[in-house]
């Protein structure tokens, strides 16, 4: 939360704000304008003194997107060093705006500075005494930065007192902050995976990566991005923390703050989501095509279950003697041994013949994949040379940053260290030759912040987000250049802006209740509209659930969710997932294809044509695509149904997957 006001007058304590108030100069080049604010009323020379200025930059680097960006000081390490997003990333951006055709222009008249596109343009107030930038459409008032809403934001620090900052500069903290205005109705969607309200009117959203569950405000995929019904988005061009105060400190405004110097941000144009979206993705990427095998039912051994081979032959052959198609068979954490994750090995008091085993599933026409997560516990074979290779997070003193939470005296891989990476892509290389296809990628949230150093000196707080991106990034690159271009995959819970380039993205650790489910299906619809094609979520997991018996209602419509979602997944947290054991597991076997890959297919083309015709109209901000899951009581089966619902204009995205879905 990060609040900087109280009430529409004063800021709130141990806080000053210093607010863009009028203009000092004005530029305009032939592709891009300049507007330098003073922070106070400039009556005569002498107010020139002591007095703060904050630059806005304004460029179009592509069609129908302004990007804007506010400086305070310029030459701070900490807002300077890395990482930084991987932007245009399928594209050449020179290629966006050579020859372009929607006549961008700029201008400096009296009274207004102007750059302009025949379909966006941000018009900047020079008017002596007044700040205001207008980002308009052709057609109306996108939104608008008026009164004291772009500032430079001191929180207990030594800065307004001379004497006491060249003493002590570092005190306190400092906020760069766009406010940028909400009209009447206006709602806002999206900022990666969020499991409540979907509309995210009223919240505070912070841009921080953590382990939490999808019960609470904290997320494993936090994406700074948002679309309006006004008919845009913002995208902040920052992987570090940023917060959203979204009318909940300022009832007409959209509040974003980051703890650095400058604050950089993407307006795109739509007017429709699917506009919006392909715009967004063109700058930060879009999502690869997953082989057709994944699309398949994925069955797993579950988190902290006894299993062996003996096991994984039982689930498979019950799977098979029923006519249910699983394509993917997943072994979770115990594959490796206790206090060694991650060493890459197969236990062998389990697997004494870990090749044989795969190469017997493989020849059963089963794919195979394995939990792995970035970090590597002291015990683990390959530690000492982790360290020795210099290939971990560090502290000042050059020593490794361990911990002892998940794995004891654990390490984090450095994957700013192009040796740290290729050392890391050789022990995947092993188990890809071994037969593996695939990998989960669990974890990356967990990253450390306080006295960390990295290889190539990145900010270690940017990094906290951005940890998550390098560690899929490096993951899936060794299974492309294995496997071939359209045949990678992972399975990752924790991600960013960019991150949907590596699929697939599952939704973390839900309890098994239909509150739950929802919150699960509110947490993938949120980052479907930051550009993340392909989602799954545990069917029937839960850290405390499905255990013994659990309720039938409930595991049956989480399945049909489940075979709705683009991929699926069988797994739990302390009980197995192979539903024969249970009698009412016989109820659910119609919602599945049997054997038949096709049927999957012919599902997730009806619902991608479907939701691509909602998307492209401008009436998809009053519609929403929905699950709905009925029981048949003739046959007490699932009988799965995706309706693409209009509502009132009243009721909006709201409501319609709420309750129990």
């Amino acid at each position: 939360m990060v609040k900087f006001s109280k009430g529409m007058w004063w800021p709130a304590p141990n806080h000053t704000i210093s607010w863009a108030t009028e203009v000092a100069k004005a530029e305009a080049f032939p592709e891009s304008v300049r507007y330098l604010a003073t922070t106070k009323r400039i009556n005569h020379r002498g107010d020139t003194l002591n007095t703060p200025t904050i630059s806005l930059e304004c460029s179009s680097p592509m069609p129908d997107v302004i990007f804007l960006k506010s400086n305070h000081w310029k030459a701070q390490t900490a807002t300077n060093n890395g990482p930084d997003f991987e932007l245009f990333p399928d594209v050449d951006p020179k290629t966006l705006t050579t020859d372009r055709q929607d006549g961008l222009t700029t201008s400096k008249k009296d009274g207004s500075l102007v750059l302009s596109t025949n379909s966006i343009s941000a018009t900047f107030d020079t008017r002596p005494g007044e700040f205001n930038v207008d980002i308009v459409a052709p057609d109306q008032l996108l939104t608008k930065l008026g009164w004291r809403s772009v500032g430079y934001v001191k929180v207990a620090t030594a800065m307004d007192h001379p004497n006491l900052n060249l003493y002590d500069p570092d005190k306190g903290e400092r906020w760069s902050t766009m406010q940028f205005q909400l009209s009447v109705g206006e709602k806002i969607y999206g900022l990666g995976e969020r499991f409540g309200n979907f509309i995210k009117n009223g919240q505070t959203v912070d841009m921080w990566n953590e382990d939490g569950g999808t019960s609470s405000e904290l997320t494993y995929k936090n994406v700074p991005f948002f679309m309006s019904s006004r008919g845009y988005g913002i995208f902040v061009n920052c992987p570090g923390h940023v917060s959203f105060e979204i009318q909940s400190e300022r009832t007409t405004r959209i509040n974003i703050s980051v703890p650095y110097e400058t604050l950089p941000v993407f307006i795109v144009h739509g007017p429709t989501p699917a506009a919006i979206l392909q715009r967004y993705t063109t700058i930060t990427g879009r999502p690869a095509l997953p082989p057709p095998w994944t699309f398949n039912l994925w069955l797993s051994t579950s988190f902290t279950t006894d299993y062996d081979e003996t096991t994984v032959n039982e689930f498979l052959k019950g799977m098979e003697d029923r006519d249910i198609s699983v394509g993917v068979f997943h072994f979770d954490c115990f594959w490796m041994k206790g206090f060694h994750w991650c060493d890459f090995e197969f236990d062998t008091d389990y697997f004494p013949d870990a090749r044989g085993q795969l190469t017997r599933l493989k020849e059963r026409g089963y794919k195979v994949c394995v939990w792995i997560n970035p970090y590597i516990a002291q015990e683990s074979k390959i530690f000492d040379e982790g360290v020795e290779g210099g290939y971990f997070i560090k502290r000042p003193d050059g020593s490794v940053w361990q911990w002892d939470y998940w794995q004891a005296g654990m390490a984090f891989i450095d994957f700013t260290n192009p040796k740290a990476c290729a050392w890391y892509q050789s022990r995947l290389k092993a188990l890809i030759d071994l037969g593996v296809d695939c990998f989960k990628t669990d974890f990356g949230e967990r990253i450390p912040t306080g006295n960390a150093v990295y290889f190539d000196g990145s900010n270690p707080d940017k990094m906290h987000n951005y940890y998550a991106f390098l560690y899929n990034k490096v993951t899936f690159e060794i299974i492309e250049e294995c496997k071939g271009k359209n045949e990678a995959i992972v399975f990752a819970r924790s991600t960013t802006a960019g991150g949907q380039r590596f699929p697939v993205h599952w939704g973390g650790d839900p309890m098994s209740t239909y509150e739950a489910m929802a919150e699960s299906l509110r947490g993938g619809l949120t980052l479907g509209l930051c550009g993340f094609g392909y989602w799954a979520h545990d069917i029937g997991k839960s850290l405390c659930g499905f255990e013994g018996k659990p309720d039938a209602a409930l595991y049956m419509r989480w399945f049909a969710f489940g075979a709705l979602s683009s991929h699926s997944r069988l797994h739990g947290s302390g009980s197995f997932r192979v539903r024969f054991r249970f009698v009412y597991f016989l109820q659910t076997l119609t919602i599945w294809p049997r054997r038949r890959e096709s049927q999957h297919w012919s599902r997730l083309y009806y619902r991608d044509t479907r939701l691509h015709e909602s998307t492209a109209s401008p009436s998809s901000w009053d519609c929403c695509c929905s699950w709905k899951v009925r029981r048949c009581a003739r046959t007490e089966a699932c009988a799965v149904r995706l309706q693409r619902c209009r509502l009132s204009d009243r009721q909006s995205w709201r409501g319609r997957y709420g309750g129990r879905c």
